[in-house]
């Protein structure tokens, strides 16, 4: 199983998570915290753009994608509701419509031939969108111009934006193509769509977004939406897991009509959106669900990963450990063995013992720290060194000692100080024919 990135949060951003959340109303804790992430924690700034989404503005941080979504326009099941033109009444209107229709005829006809020559001439501008967010602005600024602010909430961004939004909330999406040289558009856009109960059900039920086909941007959505006639209205939602085009409305509607036009349109196709609320959600909880179990994963992955270092530095230190005793032991070993070398030299170069009858020959007992007793000759000519080595070659005698005499009680300088560059000689150390000497032993000191 892969194991996801570590998610910790430090206290402060836990404090803003919260805080943006009862600021929004926003249920998804990831949700949150992607926002906050994209605007990186600062919460000001991710509030402010949160409100501007839910008037219909993109947010900031959600650029266009490089390939915009695509609408399903061939579903033979698109609901299309036309409304047509009203038929002339009595003589009058007749008179009227045929006497108007050679011109009327004569003049779209004349029309129709001038743009389609000009294709020639000059390309169409409007094929190349430069500034698609500029065009939206643009149309919205001259709509309020010509017919007030009373109008539905505008999405001010790209139609790519607004169908990545619808199919990102699952809503309905309600696109408006607006025909300013059609002699209806004028009448539909004061008396209909800014009606204020079109303007309350399409706040509350859907998102809007609306443009002129004489701008480069609403020229691009009109060639891929292919309307007839004008006003254009085509209802747009996520079906079947593509972004369908589920009804089309075309013709000067009455504000009730597209009501009722609207919301059968949203009734017949609600289904629809609660079986994707519903995929949504167990697909959600399904990834919670893994998320939970790499999380799982990762604290077992991580308690094991710390057994096993604990029980590589305790192999580290037993390891260290045996081998400070093993250098001890092998110090130890060296030491005793360079002292009993050193005592075996010191042993073959003492000089021979002299003999009992010997009248310049000292004897001499030496009483050992473990009580017992040496006893051996030394003549007076000899240095008291030979009395140490002489000790110092026996086996039962320390490391470190010192010699002592009792009457009067003295330490012997037997070893070369600075008080004794040259240890004196028995005679001159005041050794009698017989002496008994003591030594201290001085290893621990």
């Amino acid at each position: 199983m892969a194991a996801p990135e570590e998610r910790d949060l430090t206290q402060e951003q836990t404090e803003k998570l919260l805080q943006f959340q009862d600021l929004t109303g926003i249920e998804s804790m990831d949700q949150c915290r992607h926002t906050l992430e994209q605007h990186n924690w600062n919460i000001e700034a991710a509030v402010q753009d949160r409100l501007n989404e839910q008037e219909g503005v993109p947010s900031v941080f959600n650029p266009p994608p490089s390939r915009p979504l695509q609408v399903n326009t061939a579903d033979h099941r698109i609901y299309s509701y036309v409304v047509s033109r009203p038929q002339p009444r009595g003589l009058l209107g007749w008179g009227y419509y045929l006497i108007m229709l050679p011109f009327r005829f004569t003049y779209y006809t004349i029309l129709d031939i001038f743009r389609f020559a000009l294709r020639f001439i000059r390309p169409d501008p409007r094929s190349r969108v430069t500034d698609p967010v500029g065009d939206i602005v643009s149309f919205m600024h001259s709509f309020e111009e010509k017919y007030g602010r009373a109008h539905p909430v505008f999405y001010q961004g790209t139609y790519s934006q607004a169908l990545n939004d619808a199919k990102r909330e699952l809503r309905f999406l309600l696109v408006y193509l607006h025909g300013d040289d059609h002699q209806d558009s004028d009448e539909f856009c004061r008396n209909t769509l800014c009606a204020p109960e079109v303007i309350s059900l399409i706040n509350t039920r859907m998102l809007f977004w609306a443009c002129s086909t004489n701008k480069p941007e609403g020229y691009r959505v009109s060639q891929a939406l292919r309307e007839n006639t004008y006003p254009f209205l085509a209802m747009i939602m996520l079906k079947d897991r593509r972004m369908t085009v589920v009804g089309r409305l075309e013709g000067l509607i009455q504000p009730d009509d597209l009501i009722n036009q609207l919301t059968f349109i949203m009734d017949a196709n609600q289904t629809y959106l609660v079986s994707e609320r519903l995929e949504r959600e167990e697909r959600n909880q399904t990834q919670v669900l893994r998320q939970q179990q790499d999380e799982a994963y990762l604290a077992s992955l991580r308690a094991d990963q710390e057994k096993e270092r604990k029980k590589r530095e305790e192999r580290e230190r037993k390891r260290r450990k045996e081998e400070e005793v093993q250098q001890q032991k092998l110090a130890e070993e060296r030491r005793r063995r360079n002292l009993q070398e050193e005592k075996e030299r010191k042993l073959e170069c003492l000089p021979p013992e002299p003999s009992p009858d010997d009248p310049e020959s000292v004897k001499i007992i030496f009483k050992l720290p473990n009580d017992s007793r040496v006893e051996r000759r030394f003549h007076f000519s000899q240095s008291l060194t030979v009395i140490h080595d002489f000790l110092f070659s026996l086996k039962e005698s320390p490391e470190k000692f010192q010699i002592e005499a009792n009457f009067p009680r003295r330490v012997l300088p037997c070893i070369p100080s600075e008080e004794w560059p040259n240890p004196p000689t028995l005679q001159e150390a005041g050794l009698s024919h017989t002496e008994v000497l003591f030594v201290q032993d001085l290893t621990d000191e």
